[in-house]
């Protein structure tokens, strides 16, 4: 009897196991085609790009030309008119265009799909979260898409001028000319742009965190002063000029942004009382 008894439970045990496997693999199968829409989604837009890659390119180069708008908005503003942009651009590999063609229209498509593969994620996750925890997260992909176009726009239209225009500038000795690569002029585009669109994610991050309980309103204020000196240091770096304007310039949308995500912090941390509140007295 007891062996019986024994085998039954070892069976049930076995069969919770299976069903939780089969439970895994559902989950598992979900994210494969989360994955494949979000690389479909990549891909077409990334297509669409490769179509127009002469528009492309002429929006991705306008950093490299006097006549760009944040040239044109330094000299109308702050007298700091760019008369040469002190380099000239230049291909040195046989497919170096054409790689450089097909890496830029991923990044296009990468950022016009971005939304979308915040939703797809957005999707996966939904359905363990409560139906409060879907309540305070409700809007995230919508929030962190602004949030990533306006660090793509800052990153673009301000931190990639000025860094382009002082480095393309510099010179050691009026006997070495600038003949800069392709490819690096578009490696510092890009990473110039992207690292600030990443950055701008901040907000989104503290959100989760403090929800998770990691970080508090309290931490964030005691790390102000250490914040706004990362952000003047980080602005010295990136625009490595003796001139105290861009790096203010470039140094306030960062202590904003630092500013804002306590503000997400505190909003999170009343909600998360009220709940716990209202909680005990029940």
């Amino acid at each position: 009897m007891l062996t019986l008894r024994l085998h039954s439970m070892a069976r049930k045990t076995l069969d919770q196991i299976e069903d939780h496997e089969m439970s895994f693999l559902d989950h598992l199968e979900a994210f494969r085609w989360h994955i494949v829409r979000s690389v479909i989604a990549v891909l077409v837009f990334t297509i669409v790009a490769f179509i127009y890659i002469e528009q492309v390119f002429y929006i991705l180069l306008g950093p490299g030309r006097t006549d760009f708008w944040t040239y044109r908005m330094l000299c109308k503003y702050f007298n700091m008119c760019p008369k040469d942009m002190g380099f000239v651009l230049q291909n040195t590999d046989m497919a170096g265009q054409f790689t450089q063609s097909i890496s830029m229209a991923f990044y296009v498509g990468l950022t016009f799909a971005f939304p979308y593969l915040g939703w797809e994620l957005w999707r996966f996750f939904k359905p363990a979260l409560k139906a409060k925890e879907r309540g305070y997260a409700r809007g995230v992909v919508f929030f962190a898409s602004i949030l990533f176009l306006c660090g793509l726009m800052l990153g673009f239209y301000v931190i990639t001028p000025i860094t382009v225009q002082f480095l393309g500038s510099y010179r050691i000795s009026d006997a070495v000319k600038n003949n800069i690569n392709l490819e690096s002029f578009l490696d510092t585009v890009t990473m110039m742009t992207f690292s600030t669109a990443i950055t701008f994610e901040l907000p989104i991050v503290v959100y989760f965190l403090t929800l998770a309980g990691f970080i508090s309103p309290k931490f964030m204020r005691r790390y102000r002063r250490h914040a706004i000196l990362v952000s003047l240091v980080a602005s010295a770096v990136i625009t490595p000029s003796t001139d105290m304007t861009s790096m203010l310039v470039l140094a306030i949308p960062f202590v904003f942004l630092y500013e804002f995500s306590i503000l997400v912090s505190a909003f999170v941390a009343r909600k998360k009382a009220r709940r716990d509140k209202k909680l005990n007295r029940e």
